[in-house]
């Protein structure tokens, strides 16, 4: 049998320079200091992407910023939680081809927390 590798559409690099300018075209953010918006949003998305915290991420990320400047740029931007919400969606619903956005669709999720359940066999 041959395997066939095939280069990902995506790498993580690109995904996540895809994530952060989406970021920044609908949801714009006023940094002062040595951050910017990129650094900023990296952390947020580096946390939530490994499930984690905002003040654990900097330290995996081996970036100089902390949770404290993390949250307090946050404050500092945004005032209500529904309006962040309502810009959150519309930033997702921006990068779907339009045939999806016209109609309605059903859409199932498997979520298996587990990575694996039963008994690993011996080579």
């Amino acid at each position: 049998m041959t395997i066939k590798t095939e280069k990902p559409v995506l790498t993580d690099k690109e995904t996540l320079k895809e994530v952060i300018d989406c970021l920044r075209e609908h949801i714009p953010i006023k940094t002062q200091g040595a951050y910017n918006p990129e650094k900023l949003y990296q952390m947020i998305v580096g946390a939530a992407s490994q499930t984690d915290t905002i003040e654990n991420a900097p330290k995996k990320l081996k970036k100089s910023c902390t949770g404290r400047n993390i949250r307090y740029h946050l404050i500092n931007n945004f005032e209500s939680f529904p309006e962040l919400e309502t810009q959150l969606n519309q930033a997702l619903i921006s990068k779907l081809p339009r045939r999806i956005r016209k109609r309605k669709h059903k859409l199932a999720i498997d979520l298996n927390l587990i990575p694996y359940y039963g008994t690993p066999t011996k080579d």
